[in-house]
C-alpha cells in the first residue's frame, strides 16, 4: 500500500502505519480512532453528560464543547483517525483546518442506517431490522457542498466510514449491499477511501416470518463469513482500507486476520464499561490479530479523555498491559484532582459482556 501525501501537511499517522501492517504482519503497529460521531445516532445525548449530570436527562454538554473535546485530542496527536459526523468535519476539517498540519486523519461517518437513529423516548428503530440511509454525500465529506473541483477535494476528509448490518434475511440484506455498491462506486470514482464497519444483526427473530430461535448458531462466525463473502467481489480499487466489527474471540478474529492479510482487522468499542474492559479490549484484539480500535463511548464517558487516550495508546504499543495501565490512569485522576466514576478496585473489573469474546 502507497501511503499518502496530504498537501501542505505531514504525512498522516494512518498511513505510515497501514502500510508497515500490510507489509509485516508482526508489525507492532496499532491504530487508534477517536468516533466522535455519536451525534448521527444519539441527538441531544451524543456529546455526553456535564460533571453530576444524569445519563437519561442530562444536563450534557452542548456541541460546541464536543468539538472542544476534537481539537483537544487532536492536538495532543495520539490517536490516527478522528470520525466525525459530517457537519462537525465540515467546521473542524473544512471551516478551522485543524487537521492541516496535524498527523491525524479526519473521516466522516458516511451512512446512518436506521438501526443507530437511537432518539430517547422510542427506541423502536434499534429493534427492527436495519435498513439503508445515508445523510451526507461524498463530495459534502470532501468539500462541504453537492459538487467538488479536483483543487477543493483537499479541503476535507478522503476517508469514510461506511456500516453494514445484516439480519439473515436475503430481501434486507440484498438491500443493505446494494447501497454499499452504490457507495464503493462512487468512492471509487471520486477518490475517496472508506472503511467497512459490520455490526452484529440487530433483529435477529424479529424478521417477518421467522421463528424467534431461527437464526445463526455462531454469531461470530456468521459476521466473519458475511465480511468475506460481501468482499470476494471486490476489485483492489473499491475495497475498505480496513474493518471495524466488533471483537470476534481469539479463534475467529486469527482465522480473519490471517485469511487475508490485506484486509486490516479492526475492532469496535460498544459502551463505556469499566476501564479495565476498555485497556483490555485493546490488548486481547491486538493479541489475536487486530491491528485497528475504534472507540467512542469508552472515550466521551471517561473522566479525563486526554489521559484516557494517553494510557490506551500505551496498551496499544505494548508498553504497558492493561491492569498496571488501569491504575496509572487512576494515579493520573488523582493527580489533576478529578473524581474517577468508580473507586479503583471497581475500575479493575471486566464485566461479563467485554470478557465474552476474550478467552479470559
Amino acid at each position: 500500500m502507497t501511503a499518502i501525501t496530504h498537501p501542505a501537511g505531514p504525512q498522516k499517522s494512518l498511513d505510515a502505519k497501514l502500510a508497515r501492517i500490510v507489509a509485516d504482519p508482526h508489525s507492532r503497529d496499532f491504530i487508534l480512532a477517536d468516533a466522535k460521531d455519536a451525534d448521527m445516532a444519539f441527538g441531544l445525548a451524543a456529546t455526553g453528560v456535564t460533571p453530576g449530570g444524569d445519563p437519561a436527562r442530562g444536563p450534557y454538554r452542548s456541541l460546541n464543547e464536543y468539538h472542544d473535546q476534537i481539537r483537544e485530542i487532536v492536538k495532543q496527536g495520539l490517536v490516527d483517525i478522528m470520525l466525525m459526523s459530517g457537519s462537525t468535519s465540515e467546521r473542524l476539517t473544512i471551516d478551522e483546518g485543524i487537521f492541516a498540519a496535524s498527523a491525524v486523519t479526519p473521516a466522516v461517518r458516511m451512512n446512518d442506517t436506521t438501526d443507530i437513529w437511537l432518539a430517547a423516548g422510542s427506541g423502536n428503530y434499534g429493534r427492527e431490522p436495519a435498513l439503508p440511509f445515508s445523510t451526507t454525500t461524498i463530495p459534502q465529506a470532501q468539500c462541504g457542498r453537492a459538487e467538488c473541483s479536483a483543487a477543493d477535494r483537499g479541503r476535507g476528509a478522503d476517508l469514510g466510514l461506511f456500516s453494514l448490518t445484516l439480519n439473515d434475511d436475503a430481501t434486507l440484506d440484498r438491500a443493505m449491499l446494494t447501497a454499499y455498491r452504490e457507495f464503493r462506486l462512487d468512492a471509487e470514482q471520486r477518490g475517496f477511501r472508506h472503511f467497512l464497519e459490520v455490526f452484529f444483526p440487530n433483529a435477529l427473530g424479529r424478521v417477518a416470518g421467522k421463528a424467534a430461535g431461527d437464526k445463526p448458531r455462531d454469531i461470530a462466525r456468521f459476521l466473519a463469513d458475511h465480511v468475506v463473502r460481501a468482499l470476494a467481489g471486490v476489485p483492489r480499487a473499491g475495497r475498505p482500507i480496513f474493518l471495524k466489527i466488533p471483537y470476534l474471540g481469539p479463534e475467529i478474529t486469527e482465522q480473519l486476520a490471517a485469511y487475508d492479510r490485506s484486509l486490516v482487522v479492526g475492532i469496535l468499542g460498544g459502551a463505556a464499561g469499566t476501564t479495565h474492559d476498555a485497556f483490555a479490549l485493546v490488548a486481547d484484539a491486538k493479541k489475536h490479530g487486530a491491528r485497528v480500535a475504534l472507540f467512542g463511548r469508552k472515550i466521551n464517558a471517561a473522566e479525563d479523555q486526554l489521559e484516557f487516550v494517553r494510557f490506551l495508546r500505551a496498551v496499544a504499543d505494548g508498553d504497558l498491559a492493561a491492569e498496571p495501565a488501569v491504575r496509572g490512569y487512576h494515579e493520573a485522576l488523582k493527580n489533576r484532582r478529578i473524581a474517577a466514576h468508580r473507586s479503583l478496585d471497581d475500575d479493575l473489573i471486566r464485566t461479563p459482556t467485554s470478557a465474552a469474546y476474550s478467552g479470559s
